[in-house]
């Protein structure tokens, strides 16, 4: 098969209806939208509008919560944190930090920060300075005889009354 052979399934393109080609083509003349008004007119898209009546998008309640301040982490893994090291991206002997974590690809430098998950094993001990961990993230890091710090103080929930 050649590049100059390749063709569309029969029937995959649909060719488009010619307006305003003749009385006898069935669409001549206001090519099928009537005569004059808004809606015969270039350009006009009234999605959502019902005739003056209060739109449904305006009738049916809002519902949820938006939080503008919300903060949100790029997640890194032990597993895919202890592969970087393997393969060299990563210096293991010196303190990582999210900069490094940035630099060798493994999270997104466009979020709040960077959050430590326990999914894999960590092989050798590491020092890491990161915005958030899971509580099993640093057991694993302490366990493999390392150390973790974090920059974001652990939110407290306020007790119930």
């Amino acid at each position: 098969m050649n590049l100059n052979e390749l063709r569309d399934n029969p029937g995959a393109r649909l060719k488009s209806k010619r307006l305003g080609r003749g009385i006898g083509s069935g669409k001549g003349k206001t090519s099928g939208k009537g005569v004059k008004g808004q809606k015969a007119r270039e350009g006009v898209a009234l999605n959502g509008f019902e005739g003056g009546q209060l739109p449904i998008y305006r009738r049916l309640p809002k519902r949820g919560f938006h939080n503008l301040f919300r903060k949100s982490y790029a997640p890194v893994n032990l597993g895919t944190l202890s592969a970087a090291i393997k393969a060299g991206k990563i210096d293991g002997s010196q303190p990582i930090t999210e900069a490094i974590l940035i630099a060798a690809g493994l999270a997104s430098g466009n979020l709040d920060g960077v959050r430590l998950l326990a999914d894999g094993k960590l092989s050798r001990p590491i020092t890491i300075t990161v915005s958030g961990a899971s509580a099993t993230a640093k057991a694993a890091v302490e366990a493999a005889g390392g150390s973790i710090t974090t920059t974001v103080a652990a939110r407290v929930e306020p007790e119930a009354k």
